[in-house]
């Protein structure tokens, strides 16, 4: 067997990194794609341009359609949501939901649910579709009934994360499915470099799902990453 040389190992990985640059561009080019797939009309539109102004990041095109498409799957009737924003993944949830669906959805800022009230409506939805809770999620989630949701989406304080992952076991059915956004991190939850307590926690949060007897899962690459998972009946 014959080891290359030095120069010809430099041209291998020369022309290595040409085809991941190459691989890099084309994931990147199908990601926004992906999104601008997603059709979006003026509610949408509208909600994300009030969470622009006030500081907020809503999930994704992508993301929204792939959690409109778990709903819809699971003929929802009955999902929880940490973190109302300004309505924009809770319209998703609710085109997905079977028509007398309801909604309940919780966050520690209610000018934010008042901006959801006007999305929602804006949307067709009717205001029996959605009840709006105020308040710190581990503070409101004990309250919900246990095993009374088809779906729990999670998009809070990631260092609460953990503690959203245990509520959730509590108010899913069995088949019901838990779903954690932004889980990428801009990138920074697979960067070797030291990180902040959020990251940290996302990574226990990955492992304890990966790990967990009650649960299958799968890391979706969409938007900021979405983490789904069912809990086994």
């Amino acid at each position: 067997m014959r080891v290359p040389g030095r120069s010809g190992y430099s041209h291998r990985c020369a022309a290595n990194g040409d085809k991941e640059r190459v691989i890099t561009a084309n994931r990147q080019t199908s990601w926004a794609f992906s999104d601008a797939y997603v059709a979006e009309d003026e509610a949408l539109h509208w909600a994300r341009d009030r969470a622009h102004e006030t500081g907020l990041r809503s999930v994704s095109p992508g993301t929204g359609a792939a959690l409109r498409l778990l709903a819809a799957t699971l003929d929802a009737k009955s999902v929880a949501e940490i973190g109302t924003g300004t309505g924009v993944s809770g319209t998703y949830l609710l085109q997905g939901m079977r028509p007398d669906g309801v909604l309940t959805t919780v966050d520690t800022e209610p000018e934010r649910q008042q901006f959801a009230r006007q999305t929602f409506r804006a949307a067709g939805f009717t205001g029996n579709r959605a009840r709006f809770i105020p308040g710190r999620a581990l503070d409101v989630l004990p309250r919900l009934a246990d095993g009374g949701y088809d779906l729990v989406f999670c998009d809070g304080d990631r260092l609460e994360s953990l503690d959203y992952l245990d509520e959730s076991l509590r108010l899913l059915r069995p088949g019901g499915l838990v779903c954690f956004e932004g889980m990428f991190a801009d990138g920074r939850t697979v960067d070797s470099a030291a990180q902040q307590a959020e990251v940290l926690r996302l990574r226990e949060l990955l492992r304890a799902v990966r790990e967990s007897q009650e649960l299958q899962s799968a890391l979706l690459p969409v938007g900021d990453g979405l983490l789904c998972a069912v809990r086994r009946g």
